[in-house]
C-alpha cells in the first residue's frame, strides 16, 4: 500500500519487536497528545472541583475518540506492555508524559480538589482505566462495534458519568 517491499522496515529496525515497540511508542505519544489537547480546552484553575472533573472527562473522551478514530494504532499501543505501565522516568511531569501520567495527574487533582478521598486515590487509576478501556474495546472490535454513533456516544457519556460518580 505504501509502495515499498514488505521487508523495507527492517532497514531501519533490527527486528519485529523493535519495529512494534517504535509503533507502540508513536501510538502512545499520539494518545497522550490528544489527552493533553482535551485537558487544555478545560477552563478553570487547578484544584477547582468542577474543572478537575471536566479534565478527567476530557481524558476519557480523548481515549475513546482515539480508539474509535485510530483502531489499528489503538490496538498497537498496548501490544508492548512496558510502553505504558509505569510512565516516564521524570514521574510524568516532563514533555514525554504518557496517557497513564495524564490519568494519574487528573486523579491527583481530584484528590487535591476534595472530590476524591485521598484514602481511595492509591491505585484508583487502574479501575478507571480498565472501565474506559473496556468500552473502547467493546465498541472498537467487540459486540458494540456496529452500534450507531449516537448509541456509542451515549455509552461513552454513561461510562464517563459512572466513573465520575464512583470517584465522588
Amino acid at each position: 500500500m505504501v509502495g515499498v517491499v514488505p521487508n523495507a522496515a527492517y532497514r531501519h529496525f533490527a527486528d519485529r519487536d523493535e519495529l512494534l515497540a517504535a509503533v507502540c511508542t508513536a501510538a502512545m505519544r499520539e494518545l497522550a497528545a490528544r489527552m493533553a489537547a482535551g485537558v487544555a480546552q478545560v477552563p478553570g484553575a487547578y484544584g477547582d472541583a468542577v474543572a478537575a472533573q471536566q479534565r478527567l472527562g476530557a481524558i476519557g473522551a480523548a481515549y475513546l475518540e482515539f480508539a474509535r478514530e485510530e483502531p489499528g494504532l489503538f490496538a498497537t499501543a498496548f501490544a508492548v506492555p512496558q510502553q505504558h505501565a509505569y510512565g516516564v522516568p521524570d514521574g510524568g511531569t516532563g514533555p514525554e508524559r504518557t496517557p497513564l501520567d495524564y490519568l494519574r495527574a487528573a486523579l491527583d487533582e481530584l484528590a487535591d480538589a476534595g472530590v476524591l478521598d485521598r484514602r481511595r486515590r492509591d491505585g484508583i487509576e487502574y479501575p478507571v482505566w480498565s472501565t474506559v478501556h473496556g468500552l473502547a474495546v467493546l465498541a472498537g472490535q467487540g459486540p458494540l462495534r456496529d452500534v450507531p454513533d449516537a448509541t456509542r456516544d451515549h455509552l461513552a457519556e454513561l461510562t464517563l458519568n459512572f466513573i465520575g460518580e464512583g470517584l465522588a
